[in-house]
């Protein structure tokens, strides 16, 4: 099988409320976003994308649509933690996600990995689909989620 991979970075904040150590703490993160796509390489001679399975500026487009442009530079909060939630919506036009789970990386990959499935899944023909969402939280600390 082969695969293509798109690397693009967000800044983003979060806390773990729950956590025994520093997570528990409003902080942010320089998250690396690795998507992983496979499907068939393009064989029509005149087409953009011949030879490739996808354009990687393509890939950048939709994700950064359906979700970096969403979490870059945003609080990522857990629709339960009601203080922290009370506290970014006091402030106007803060730029605030919540979602259903608390926001660690592994819940985060997950969520990422269900977003962006059916933004290439069909989009484009050659039996194009996600394959691997990789969300680096550190350098040294990530999740991986593949389909």
């Amino acid at each position: 099988m082969l695969t293509i991979t798109r690397k693009m970075e967000f800044d983003a904040g979060h806390r773990i409320p729950d956590h025994k150590s520093q997570c528990r703490n409003l902080h942010g993160h320089r998250y690396t976003l690795l998507i992983t796509l496979t499907g068939d390489v393009v064989q029509q001679d005149g087409a953009s994308d011949n030879g490739m399975i996808m354009d990687f500026g393509d890939i950048k487009a939709l994700a950064s649509e359906h979700l970096v442009n969403l979490w870059d530079h945003a609080f990522i909060v857990y629709a339960h933690d009601t203080q922290v939630r009370t506290f970014l919506e006091s402030m106007p036009d803060h730029k605030t996600v919540v979602i259903d789970r608390v926001p660690t990386v592994e819940n985060l990959a997950k969520i990422a990995f269900d977003i962006l499935k059916p933004v290439y899944h069909g989009h484009y023909g050659h039996q194009l689909s996600l394959a691997k969402v990789t969300l680096y939280e550190t350098p040294n600390c990530w999740a991986e989620i593949d389909g």
